[in-house]
């Protein structure tokens, strides 16, 4: 993995503090009569440290929505959101000895650790994310434009059975999704209004009708609603059996269109793993930014009423 200067001087600096707030806490731990104890001076050094630090991690999100605020480069305040969170555990157990206390000391201190699993956790998955998409969907869609770019397969697949077995789509329908050119972003194929006849491929009715059972009882419900567990269509080996076992049924004049079914399908496919992808990504953001929020105003109640009583 390669890292940038910014993620290095970063690391460097956490390393440097990390290593030097372990030493002090070890010999003023040592030291203590007492052991260590958070409202000692060096305990209370800890406490605002580790504080500070994640007061700046918090700030990323103001420096993101406040114009005033975007003061330096974004990837150094992520490197130092990313850092300064993380070295904000150790010195706030260093600030209590590693003892949680009361209910509200021990609340803190479980937000501490719950939130800063979870950002290392997303940080992880930004970092890997666009591998992963890239490997296991490399016909990204604009996230925004699934719904519509699924409507579009669902047209595209009953204008190739109709082209094959007859029928129409109707041309309103049709004209209502064929984006501008004529030709679907990152698909397979063009999609054309129909009326009420097919490309002629020499074929009966009932050589083609296995192309129209399958289309009506796997295809289309498959399209409709990818996510269905009971659709062997969301898998892609038993996807390929099935398409494999549709060739045997028709004659070979039909086998273009069952593969341009087959990469529709396909796409499908890839779709619904970046929809999941994306879901996976805002769930960590609607679980780790309200744990930041509580952290945050919890940390200073405690701060208040320590200093206070």
């Amino acid at each position: 993995m390669r890292i940038d200067e910014t993620h290095r001087v970063w690391l460097v600096a956490s390393i440097v503090i990390l290593g030097a707030a372990t030493a002090v806490y070890v010999i003023y731990a040592l030291a203590a009569p007492h052991g260590p104890s958070g409202g000692s001076p060096i305990g209370l050094v800890f406490g605002f440290t580790g504080f500070g630090f994640m007061i700046y991690a918090g700030l990323l999100g103001a420096r993101k929505k406040v114009p005033i605020m975007r003061l330096g480069r974004a990837q150094a305040w992520m490197r130092g959101h990313l850092w300064l969170g993380l070295l904000a555990l150790p010195l706030i157990l260093f600030h209590g000895g590693f003892h949680f206390g009361g209910l509200l000391t021990s609340i803190l201190l479980w937000l501490l650790i719950i939130t800063v699993v979870s950002g290392v956790f997303g940080a992880i998955l930004q970092h890997y994310l666009p591998t992963i998409l890239l490997e296991r969907v490399p016909m990204e869609t604009i996230y925004d434009e699934i719904d519509r770019v699924r409507d579009q397969l669902r047209l595209e697949a009953e204008t190739f059975v109709t082209d094959l077995c007859g029928g129409g789509v109707p041309e309103e329908e049709a004209l209502a999704l064929v984006p501008e050119g004529g030709i679907r972003a990152g698909g397979f194929t063009a999609m054309r209004p129909r009326g009420g006849g097919g490309v002629q491929y020499g074929l009966t009715e009932a050589e083609v009708e296995p192309v129209r059972a399958f289309f009506d009882t796997e295809l289309f419900p498959f399209l409709q609603n990818p996510g269905a567990k009971a659709s062997r269509l969301g898998d892609d080996i038993r996807a390929n059996a099935a398409f494999t076992k549709l060739r045997m049924l028709v004659p070979a004049a039909a086998h273009p269109v069952i593969a341009n079914l087959e990469n529709l399908c396909e796409e499908e496919r890839q779709l619904t793993r970046q929809a999941r992808l994306h879901r996976v990504l805002h769930t960590w953001l609607l679980v780790h930014i309200p744990l930041s929020l509580a952290l945050l105003l919890l940390s200073v109640f405690h701060a208040v009423i320590a200093l206070r009583y």
